[in-house]
């Protein structure tokens, strides 16, 4: 058996997280989004060979799969999509590379468990497809099933859905299904869709049993994302770790994870789970709350809280800040007083604008979203929900209510400038508000 990776797409629903970073290498703690899928194809045992189908910041996925390969017992490809089209054209691409009959088939933003993947990896049926469970199924491909388990028919996002079985993006296949990948028309949103294959097998006589998954996270979405690497902490920091220097009068209670190199200093409180990375420094007298994850060398400086956050790698947050269930992406520096809120003042549900349109996100807590190498003046407040897109800079003493385009300067009076193109190391075509 083989396995393609479905890795490429810009991951707009992840913005500004991608702006700087491919979807498969954002981080899980210590390690990226692929390697959680590597891992639990390494379980499964008869996989011989993994086709990663790559296209934005490829060479990136490259030089990382490059530094891991040696790791896994299968051989590691990365395949260049191109220009992304869809789900559908980048099976087409990664097959091409796949010479065994059999193949899994994974979304990189679809997350399950590794017994799941075994299950589907062993199915005896030609073509599977894994299901899931949703409470509010519009947002997905909804699975039509007949009274023996196979597939029907496929709506993809219905506005009446009629099911609550979506698909969960993950497939065995057989190499065969080039032939019908190459029937597939664009969709309304001009892609090639999997999911128009998976309607397109029983049109044609081809059956497709679908396979209920225990356990389904999307991390298609950046507050997903968020809440799927808090499920990861508290999984995997489930006692106290300390491998760097802690200091007198540091108080820490419940499970934490210190990694080496980093520095905690006097006055500082942290209470698990929390996940403080290689060479950062914590305080003084900074307070880390349940669900944190500081990456590696960052600092968290004087009466910095942080709660239930991804701060990435190199971010500096020095003094008297805020940082509540946000992300803050690597290289950014908030200034002294800079707030980043996670509650509305009406107590209402937190949206997010995703390709210029407001989803909800069930959360009634959710803070700012900071792109990488974003740099904030004194005393700015960050609304609920609200992106700032990578390298922005925003002045001193503002509250910002609306999405910051990436490579940005907000002035005083809020108006908008673009940065100089040597200032700004992003293509800002790709990437709009």
């Amino acid at each position: 058996m083989e396995a393609v990776i479905l890795a490429a797409g810009f991951g707009r629903g992840l913005e500004p997280v991608t702006h700087t970073r491919p979807k498969p290498l954002i981080p899980m703690l210590d390690r990226s989004l692929l390697e959680i899928h590597l891992e639990a194809l390494r379980k499964v045992g008869s996989v011989k060979r993994v086709v990663v189908v790559a296209s934005y910041l490829i060479d990136r996925v490259r030089e990382r799969v490059k530094d891991i390969e040696d790791r896994y017992p299968f051989e590691l490809r990365v395949v260049d999509e191109g220009k992304p089209l869809g789900t559908a054209h980048a099976l087409l691409k990664g097959l091409e590379s796949v010479k065994e009959e059999d193949v899994l088939v994974i979304y990189v933003d679809s997350i399950y468990t590794t017994k799941d993947l075994v299950s589907i990896a062993n199915d005896s049926s030609p073509y599977t497809v894994a299901a899931y469970r949703v409470s509010d199924p519009r947002d997905y491909g909804v699975l039509i099933c007949d009274s023996l388990g196979y597939v029907r028919d496929v709506i993809e996002k219905p506005s009446q859905p009629i099911s609550n079985v979506v698909n969960a993006g993950v497939y065995k296949v057989k190499i065969d299904i080039v032939r019908y990948l190459e029937k597939v028309e664009p969709s309304p949103r001009g892609e090639y869709e999997l999911t128009d294959v998976m309607r397109l097998l029983p049109r044609h006589g081809v059956p497709v049993r679908v396979f209920e998954l225990q356990y389904w996270r999307d991390v298609g979405k950046v507050w997903k994302y968020l809440e799927y690497s808090v499920e990861v902490l508290k999984e995997q920091v489930r006692e106290q770790t300390i491998l760097g220097r802690v200091e007198e009068n540091v108080k820490m209670v419940g499970p934490v994870y210190i990694g080496e190199g980093a520095e905690i200093l006097s006055g500082t409180y942290i209470a698990g789970p929390a996940y403080i990375g290689r060479g950062a420094v914590i305080g003084p007298n900074a307070y880390i709350r349940p669900g944190s994850i500081i990456l590696e060398n960052s600092r968290i400086g004087f009466s910095v809280e942080v709660k239930e956050s991804i701060v990435m790698e190199r971010v500096h947050a020095s003094h008297l800040s805020y940082i509540g269930d946000s992300i803050v992406c690597e290289g950014s520096n908030l200034g002294a007083g800079t707030i980043l809120a996670n509650l509305r003042l009406d107590d209402r549900e937190v949206k997010v604008r995703i390709k210029g349109v407001k989803v909800a996100t069930g959360r009634r807590k959710l803070g700012g979203l900071i792109g990488g190498y974003v740099k904030t003046g004194v005393n700015v407040s960050i609304n609920p929900g609200v992106k700032v897109g990578a390298y922005s800079r925003i002045f001193p003493g503002l509250t910002i209510y609306e999405d910051v385009p990436p490579c940005h300067v907000v002035k005083s009076d809020g108006s908008l400038s673009p940065l100089h193109k040597e200032e700004c190391f992003i293509d800002t075509t790709i990437w709009t508000v």
